[in-house]
C-alpha cells in the first residue's frame, strides 16, 4: 500500500470518529476558509430528482422527508417554495418539479386501522398502492377497482384522478370518504361530505395544490376474487362490441397494436374459483419484440402488419383467477411518456379510429399499444369524469424517443371530442382551456386561494395551470 493511501485511509478513520460530535463541519470550515473569498459561503449542491420516465426533472434547494403530521407543519411555515410533494414520480405532466422544496411522505405510510361494520379503512398518504392493497388484503378487504400500474402513493393517485377500468367503478378519488390537509400555515384540516364539503370535494383531486395530504379514509369491501380472460381480436370487432363488453364484464378494457390491426382485450368478473398459478409477465418482451419490429421495419407498415399478425396467429384466449390486487394492476418495465384524455364515452370508438388513421396514414414512430378503458361518473370538482360517463384512451412513446411530434399530431384530436387530460399525463392545455372543461373551476380556485393564499404550492406549471400570475 502506497504513502497516499494510508494517509487517505487515516483520514477515513479519523473522520469516522469525528461524525459523531459534530467536529467536521468545523474543521472542513477552518480548513478551506483561506481558499474561499471571504464573504462568499461554499456552493451549495444541487439535489437533483427525476420522474420514472426521466421526462420531468429538477434541482430542488431543500429535500425533506417528515416523519409525522408536527414534522410536517413545522416545515411548511419555515420552507423555501414552491412546495411540492412527490410519491412514486409516476406522473407525467410538471406537478413536481420545484426549485424550493420536495417533499416525500414515504414515511407518514401505512394502514391505520379500518372500521369491520362500514369496510372503510384509514391510510395515511404515502403508502404506495401495491403496499396499501396487501395490508388491506390482510385484513378480509380489497378496494373496487386499482390503476393499472400500483406504485403511486395513494395521495399522488387521489390527487391526479387516477382510474382503473369499469362502467360502473369510478376513480380511486371517488372511493376517498374523509380526509385531513396540512395548509401552507401549519393548520391541519379534516374534511369530508358534512365537514367542510366545499375543501372535500376541492382536495380529493387537487393535484397537491391546497397543502399536503397526510391521512385518508378510504371505502374498501370484503376480499374478492376475479377470474380475468385475455384474448387476442381484430381492433374494428372489438370496437363493435364495446357496448356489450362493457356491458357484460365487471371490468373491460383492451390495448390496440399500432400497426396490426389488432387489438388484445382483457375482462375481470368476480368468481369463487380457486386460485390458478400466477403466469410470468410477458408483457415487457412483448414490447421489446414490438420496438424490434419498429426498428426493423418502420419503413414498410404493411410488412410490418404482416409480421405482427404472423405473431399473434393462433394464440388463443388465456385465463388467471387470483384476489383482485392481484389480477388488476400490470408490473410495467419498459419507461415511456404518456398522454391521457378522459372522453364522453359515446365518443371513444370514433375518437380511437380517428386516432388509428392519424398514426398509421402518416407513419408516425410507436411500438406501444394504445389504451382504451371506461370510468364511471363522479361529484368531484376537478375530477375529469366530473357528472361524465367517461372513456379514456392514453397513448404512450418510448421514454428514450422525442413524444413531441407524436403527443401533437393526437391531441386535437382528443380536444376535438371535448376530452379532459389525465392530470398527471402529459397535455398543453391552460387555465382558458380548464375553465371551459370543468363547470366548478371558479369555485375551486377560490378554494385554492384561501387556504394557499401565497401560491406556496404552486410550480410554474401549475401557475400556467391555474392562471395564476
Amino acid at each position: 500500500m502506497n504513502a497516499s493511501r494510508r494517509n487517505l485511509l487515516k483520514l477515513a478513520t479519523a473522520a469516522s470518529a469525528l461524525a459523531a460530535t459534530g467536529t467536521i463541519p468545523a474543521l472542513v470550515e477552518s480548513a478551506f476558509a483561506d481558499a474561499l473569498p471571504p464573504t462568499q459561503p461554499p456552493a451549495r449542491k444541487a439535489l437533483p430528482w427525476h420522474n420514472w420516465s426521466g421526462g420531468q426533472s429538477c434541482e430542488p434547494s431543500v429535500r425533506a422527508a417528515p416523519a409525522n403530521e408536527a414534522e410536517l407543519a413545522a416545515l411548511l411555515k419555515k420552507t423555501t417554495a414552491p412546495i411540492r410533494a412527490v410519491g412514486a414520480g409516476h406522473s407525467f405532466s410538471g406537478l413536481v418539479p420545484t426549485e424550493g422544496t420536495l417533499l416525500t411522505l414515504d414515511r407518514i405510510s401505512g394502514v391505520v386501522d379500518h372500521d369491520p361494520a362500514t369496510h372503510q379503512a384509514t391510510v395515511r398518504a404515502g403508502t404506495r398502492l401495491a403496499a396499501m392493497a396487501e395490508e388491506l388484503a390482510r385484513r378480509g378487504l380489497a378496494l373496487a377497482n386499482l390503476p393499472d400500474i400500483n406504485k403511486q402513493s395513494l395521495a399522488g393517485a387521489i390527487s391526479t384522478g387516477t382510474h382503473g377500468t369499469g362502467i360502473d367503478i369510478g376513480s380511486l378519488s371517488s372511493f376517498v370518504t374523509g380526509l385531513r390537509l396540512v395548509t401552507a400555515s401549519g393548520k391541519t384540516i379534516d374534511c369530508d361530505a358534512q365537514n367542510r364539503p366545499e375543501i372535500f370535494n376541492t382536495a380529493r383531486v387537487s393535484l397537491g395544490a391546497l397543502g399536503i395530504i397526510t391521512q385518508i379514509r378510504i371505502q374498501a369491501q370484503p376480499i374478492y376474487k376475479l377470474k380475468r380472460r385475455t384474448w387476442i381480436a381484430p381492433v374494428n370487432e372489438m370496437l363493435e362490441q364495446i357496448p356489450e363488453l362493457e356491458a357484460k364484464n365487471r371490468n373491460f378494457e383492451f390495448y390496440y397494436i399500432p400497426y396490426s390491426g389488432m387489438a388484445l382485450g382483457i375482462v375481470n368478473n368476480e368468481t369463487n374459483e380457486p386460485e390458478t398459478p400466477t403466469p410470468v409477465n410477458e408483457d415487457d418482451d412483448g414490447l421489446r419484440e414490438l420496438k424490434m419490429l419498429e426498428d426493423w421495419l418502420g419503413w414498410a407498415p404493411t410488412l410490418r402488419r404482416w409480421a405482427i399478425q404472423k405473431a399473434l396467429a393462433g394464440r388463443g384466449a388465456e385465463e388467471r383467477v387470483d384476489y383482485s390486487n392481484k389480477t388488476l394492476a400490470t408490473e410495467r418495465g419498459v419507461r415511456f411518456n404518456e398522454m391521457e384524455y378522459h372522453l364522453p364515452r359515446e365518443a371513444g370508438p370514433a375518437a380511437l379510429r380517428e386516432i388509428i388513421d392519424t398514426i398509421e396514414k402518416n407513419n408516425i414512430k410507436v411500438f406501444f399499444p394504445i389504451e382504451f378503458r371506461t370510468t364511471a361518473l363522479d361529484d368531484i370538482w376537478l375530477s375529469p369524469f366530473y357528472q361524465r360517463k367517461s372513456c379514456s384512451i392514453a397513448i404512450h412513446q418510448f421514454h428514450e424517443w422525442d413524444y413531441k411530434p407524436y403527443f401533437e399530431a393526437i391531441e386535437p384530436i382528443y380536444r376535438k371530442h371535448d376530452g379532459r387530460p389525465h392530470w398527471g399525463k402529459l397535455n398543453t392545455l391552460t387555465a382558458a382551456d380548464f375553465s371551459t372543461l370543468y363547470p366548478r373551476w371558479k369555485d375551486f380556485l377560490e378554494v385554492r386561494a384561501e387556504l394557499d393564499p401565497t401560491a406556496k404550492f404552486l410550480n410554474p406549471y401549475l401557475k400556467k395551470v391555474f392562471g395564476v400570475a
